[in-house]
């Protein structure tokens, strides 16, 4: 007879893991069923295996590029097997701890397939798990572009990866997130890189003002750039792909895609569960992640606008403990901040200027170099910017923006000032440590009222 569970949590990635984990600390009896690796995606073929490369790619390129600081490499070179080696022995090191922390929290590992029943339990093989409450946490899967499969030449994320040779010359169809990271990393190896993008500019989640930053970055390192323009006419051969943009032609060793993802629902039973979508595909939840079957939740790529690691680990930290009854609250979508980790970093909050003005608000704009700040020359950050969009008359901050060599861990200390709604005076009288970059955050908000010491 299978055990029955308070939670069940179906999917081990950074929103199941999460999720299983709080589950447990609560008291609950909990189990993940996963089909693959502790840590789903995330840990073994897409966050952490691309940080690891793009690492790396920082390494390599410094070292190559360092005579101005007074270290000069005579011969530098790239181990590619060393190099793949190290992203296996971080995905298998991350997803064996864990399984470390399930078992820590008695928590049952499930390996397997699962569905949801008419009764809301979950099947795994011939087995069904009754369970109080189910946590869906399976992610989200690649999308090809239209009239192009994936396979061979033609890569999706973690087929870009993972390529056992470094190429001569790629192609990255889509300039956000995933596909900065992969143009900031191949350029950096050496290999010539052509990004394509539909939208009118790379990063075009990003504010305008962020998004030409990486751009002038991008193309003083060789990355030849194409906005405004879908791929067509795709040819797949044996040792290269050809294919249009515009009115150009190109022929590259790997076409390498990342586009748009899709919910991971295939084979979830949400139909005969009556868990309903939504019109876009998702997964339809109410403000505490639960779905339109009463017993049954879903986090992370699943539902929502945006498709983020840390995102779906706080909503499945929201799912569990409303399942289980405790006070919690929701989390806030509008701050869920982003974070590309290509060179330069970029990262930001909220409302860029262009969709504050599109809602109506009344705004005023600060805006600091990075390399204005000590910090910023000590540390090269030569291209960094910090921009603040704030509301007129009260000072609420409505987005902050950062470029930068490390944007991704500057942005925190602006969500947690746009968390408790502060505005961006305690901002400018905030002591920040010297010298920083996050100095620059601090004249950022100066300079909303004009008076930032070093612009």
């Amino acid at each position: 007879m299978p055990d029955s569970f308070d939670q069940i949590v179906i999917g081990g990635g950074p929103g199941g893991y999460v999720a299983a984990i709080r589950a447990a600390q609560l008291g609950q009896k909990t189990a993940v069923v996963e089909r693959d690796k502790a840590g789903g995606r995330c840990l073994n073929y897409a966050c952490i295996p691309a940080k690891t490369v793009l690492r790396t790619a920082e390494i390599y390129h410094e070292a190559r590029n360092s005579e101005n600081l007074g270290v000069v490499a005579g011969d530098v070179s790239l181990d590619w097997e060393a190099l793949h080696r190290r992203r296996e022995e971080v995905s298998q090191t991350l997803s064996g701890g864990v399984e470390g922390l399930w078992k820590k929290n008695k928590i049952e590992f499930i390996a397997g397939d699962a569905s949801l029943t008419a009764e809301g339990n979950v099947k795994v093989g011939d087995e069904t798990y009754e369970a109080k409450a189910v946590t869906l946490a399976t992610g989200s899967v690649a999308l090809p572009i239209p009239g192009v499969e994936f396979g061979g030449r033609v890569l999706e994320t973690w087929g870009a990866w993972s390529l056992n040779e470094r190429p001569n010359r790629i192609a990255v169809v889509g300039a956000g997130a995933s596909g900065a990271e992969l143009a900031s990393a191949y350029a950096r190896f050496g290999t010539e890189v052509l990004m394509i993008e539909m939208l009118d500019q790379i990063l075009p989640a990003e504010d305008r003002d962020m998004a030409k930053v990486v751009e002038r970055v991008f193309k003083r390192e060789g990355i030849e750039i194409s906005t405004g323009t879908p791929v067509q006419n795709v040819e797949a051969g044996e040792t290269s792909v050809k294919f249009s943009y515009d009115d150009n032609s190109a022929e590259v060793d790997y076409l390498m895609i990342a586009g748009g993802r899709t919910p991971d629902v295939e084979g979830l039973g949400l139909q005969e569960a009556g868990v309903e979508l939504e019109e876009n595909g998702k997964v339809k939840v109410d403000e505490y992640q639960r779905t339109t079957n009463p017993k049954v939740f879903a986090i992370g790529d699943l539902v929502n606008r945006k498709a983020l690691a840390h995102k779906a680990s706080e909503e499945g930290v929201v799912a569990v403990e409303a399942a289980a009854g405790v006070e919690t609250r929701p989390v806030n979508q509008d701050l869920v901040a982003g974070a590309t980790f290509c060179h330069p970093q970029v990262a930001s909050v909220g409302l860029s200027e262009a969709q504050a003005k599109e809602a109506g608000h009344e705004v005023k704009v600060g805006k600091q170099k990075i390399a204005g700040e000590g910090a910023g020359t000590v540390y090269e950050d030569k291209d960094g910017l910090v921009k603040l969009v704030v509301e007129a008359k009260y000072g609420e901050i409505l987005g902050a923006h950062i470029v930068g060599n490390r944007a991704c861990d500057m942005i925190a200390e602006l969500v947690a000032v746009m968390e408790i709604e502060g505005g961006y005076q305690e901002v400018t009288r905030t002591v920040h440590p010297h010298p920083t970059v996050s100095e620059a955050v601090l004249d950022a908000a100066r300079a909303v009222d004009g008076w930032a010491i070093h612009a």
